[in-house]
């Protein structure tokens, strides 16, 4: 191969049919079932850029500064939204439990950051069908409802770096 190259990849796993799952290879199927348990669970962080915040911010008719300042903090992986403690674990701040019985809403849903944009077409959740299994066991959506195109999943997948 010559130098600079492209080198062959091998096809991503959900690009190649299984006849053991009775995956075709044209994509993965997610519907939300407004769980809340992206939305939920240990210690995490929900990355926010500032074009995010400034929307966010917007959204709720604050300043960007006083939006910092009451809903993000610093983490190790950069600014991220709040958490509240809940019966469910951390939920992030914006999650909302109560308005719809058994369901939880995002309330800045049109303005929600990225990260919560393109679940769970992650790179760290569609890495391999081991890690789409493993984000399986807490979101019920994952295999269910439509079905996301190729280029769906890989736009999505290559936005965020989670």
């Amino acid at each position: 191969m010559s130098r600079g190259a492209a080198r062959p990849t091998e096809p991503e796993w959900f690009a190649v049919p299984d006849p053991e799952s009775g995956r075709d290879g044209t994509g993965l199927r997610f519907s939300c079932t407004m769980c809340g348990n992206c939305c939920s669970g240990p210690e995490g962080y929900v990355l926010v850029s500032d074009d995010e915040i400034a929307a966010l911010a917007g959204r709720l008719g604050l300043s960007v500064a006083e939006f910092t300042k009451r809903h993000t903090h610093v983490t190790s992986e950069g600014r991220s939204l709040r958490e509240k403690r809940t019966a469910h674990g951390l939920d992030c701040e914006f999650l909302d439990r109560e308005s719809v019985p058994g369901k939880a809403v995002c309330g800045v849903y049109e303005d929600r950051p990225l990260q919560c944009r393109t679940w769970p077409f992650w790179p760290s959740v569609v890495r391999s069908r081991q890690t789409w299994e493993r984000a399986k066991r807490v979101c019920p959506g994952i295999d269910k409802g439509r079905k996301h195109t190729l280029v769906q999943i890989r736009v999505q997948r290559d936005a965020c770096d989670i």
